[in-house]
């Protein structure tokens, strides 16, 4: 099976995306005109910029801006985030001023990498956990859960999967990801909106925050400096460590189109992995551009847990720092796999 078949059928299944041109009530004398096909371009490409002008008007000045970012005529991609973007033209004439828009794709230029995995240890994992969220702190595995009136945080012994602290949400919370920042857990909830704060040792709830531009919370993970957040669809946004208001975002997409579904997420040696929801795999992702740059095929793991009528999709990625090794789990799955990254 060749590679771009392999990708289509285990994970990616990218949504193509076709961008029209101008937008606006009223007609305009100008129209912008791109080296996009069909409004798509790939992020290793110059992108070109020329005006149409339909009246043959006496053109003072053009200004051409990326989503507010003033660029020139012929503008290198390298740098740009991928996904929608829009461009604008400022065009003066004639003593007069038109806003011309129009919308661009920017895509990925290559395919992305191929992996599959090592396993290195088997542990037990909780068969009722409706697994969300998973990170370690100190050697110690903590892990969000779902289902309204079954939503849980919990620290736990990955080695015997041991519950060593447990809070149960408030039944109309659905839980969601979570990350572990400064001392602090952060956990989602699906569809209210709100996250929580808790204290790293005790697990008390210190308080509460809401979401601001995303409708749903899905996965978290952080790099140190910045907290990343997926709500379902190909964004992730990046939220202020102290403020926690989602200032802006990345776009997922490859060489094809956008991911979406971006669901749980781990920060592992500058890349984002995530998982993608109802794909038994995970995405590799480029946080400075929004980039898939590899694919890991988890899907043989579901057969080798125990086979019952809740068994679930894989859901749940964690990196240790004291192993160096990734442990991945799913849900309503009993049990957690060490594993290492193979490249095919």
């Amino acid at each position: 099976m060749n590679i771009f078949k392999y990708l289509i059928i285990i994970f990616l299944s990218t949504v193509l995306v076709s961008c029209g041109s101008n937008t606006g009530r009223k007609k305009k004398d100008f129209k912008i005109k791109t080296n996009a096909v069909k409004g798509n371009i790939p992020n290793n490409e110059t992108l070109k910029l020329t005006l149409v002008n339909k009246k043959n008007h006496d053109i003072e000045s053009v200004q051409y801006t990326i989503d507010g970012k003033e660029v020139e005529a012929e503008h290198d991609l390298k740098h740009n985030k991928l996904g929608k973007h829009t461009i604008e033209a400022t065009v003066n004439f004639n003593g007069e001023t038109q806003i011309i828009t129009s919308s661009l794709t920017i895509l990925n230029h290559e395919l992305p990498e191929v992996y599959t995995y090592k396993i290195i240890n088997e542990y037990p994992h909780d068969i009722t956990s409706y697994t969300q969220g998973l990170e370690f702190f100190n050697d110690t595995l903590y892990e969000s859960t779902g289902q309204y009136k079954e939503s849980k945080l919990r620290k736990i012994d990955y080695k015997t999967g041991q519950v060593l602290k447990n809070v149960d949400l408030a039944n109309e919370y659905f839980g969601e990801g979570l990350t572990i920042f400064n001392n602090k857990i952060y956990q989602l909830t699906w569809q209210k909106g709100t996250g929580f704060v808790y204290d790293i040792n005790t697990l008390e709830k210190l308080s509460s925050f809401r979401y601001g531009k995303s409708k749903e919370g899905w996965g978290l993970c952080h790099n140190g400096n910045v907290i990343y957040k997926s709500d379902g669809t190909e964004k992730i946004w990046l939220l202020n460590p102290e403020t926690l208001v989602e200032e802006e975002f990345i776009q997922v997409y490859t060489n094809k189109g956008k991911i979406v579904g971006i669901n749980e997420m781990e920060w592992i040696d500058g890349k984002i992995y995530a998982n993608r929801y109802q794909k038994d795999g995970v995405a590799i992702i480029n946080p400075q551009n929004g980039a898939v740059i590899g694919v890991v095929d988890f899907s043989p793991l579901k057969k080798l847990v125990t086979q019952h009528e809740g068994l679930d999709v894989l859901n749940g990625i964690a990196y240790n720092p004291k192993s160096k090794t990734i442990f991945v789990t799913g849900k309503r799955w009993d049990k957690l796999f060490e594993v290492e990254i193979v490249e095919n």
